[in-house]
């Protein structure tokens, strides 16, 4: 199979206007601060447009789904709807987008992936054959047909990956500090870190909710799957910081202060 191009960031973002409005429909959403109403996965939000857009995109967090505006699909809605499906959309659907939504969930993983693995090309210059592989393959799976992927094993494809982005982090934390600290995993909600020196630090899935970061200098700590809703970040150094998402970002609270990969950008709810 011939290598595809290197994958770009601006793929690997939302384009809702190229969707069929697929998270608004494929997800379940529960009650709670995130969300006003209650929803099951296949069913479509009642904010959801003929159009597929969003009738209160405008004042989702005033209209009681603040949620909406923290998940990110990487750019998977419109690669599901233009290119898997050719702008077909899941009304069309005999099975009223049953098999659309499970690709979706697929390929939303995938291009999460790429978006890992693009950033640890840019990190890791003596792993560039390694992770250039990895991107590539993991690309052309995005690129398979609604069967090849529905009946992909993309749990155990993910394990693959995290190995070269484990490997990823350990260079470039290395290159910070001797002793690069772990608390991968920890529970720190609530936690008063603020100016905390977390240079170097493996923050991998750590639970941050609620933490005080003002301040603190995350320079180059590996922040992959770490929790930050509500987050306070105001004043924190994020610029170096690895393995960031928007997401994450859109979840927490910073100001102008904020230093952010060039990467991201500053949600528009922050001040």
């Amino acid at each position: 199979m011939a290598p595809s191009q290197p994958v770009r960031r601006l793929d690997l973002r939302a384009d809702c206007a190229q969707c069929a409005g697929l998270c608004c429909v494929a997800l379940a959403i529960t009650a709670s601060a995130d969300f006003a109403i209650d929803k099951p996965a296949g069913e479509p939000c009642p904010n959801l447009r003929h159009d597929f857009r969003c009738g209160i995109h405008a004042r989702l967090r005033d209209g009681g789904f603040p949620g909406c505006t923290v998940y990110d699909c990487f750019g998977a809605g419109q690669k599901v709807t233009q290119v898997t499906y050719g702008g077909r959309d899941w009304r069309q659907a005999a099975d009223s987008g049953a098999q659309m939504f499970e690709v979706f969930s697929v390929v939303r993983l995938l291009h999460e992936l790429l978006w890992y693995l693009t950033e640890a090309l840019e990190l890791a210059p003596s792993l560039h054959g390694e992770l250039t592989r990895a991107l590539d393959d993991t690309e052309q799976l995005t690129l398979g047909s609604p069967e090849s992927l529905t009946a992909l094993d993309v749990l155990a494809h993910r394990s693959r990956i995290n190995d070269l982005l484990l490997q990823t982090s350990e260079l470039v934390r290395a290159g910070v500090s001797p002793t690069p600290m772990s608390r991968r995993g920890s529970d720190l909600s609530g936690a008063d870190l603020r100016g905390a020196d977390l240079r170097g630090t493996d923050l991998r899935s750590a639970y941050l909710t609620g933490a005080d970061l003002r301040q603190a200098d995350l320079t180059t700590a590996d922040l992959i799957g770490a929790e930050l809703r509500d987050t306070d970040l105001r004043g924190a150094h994020l610029a170096r910081s690895i393995f960031l998402t928007q997401m994450q970002l859109n979840a927490a609270r910073g100001d102008a202060t904020t230093t952010l990969p060039p990467r991201l950008t500053r949600p528009p709810h922050w001040p």
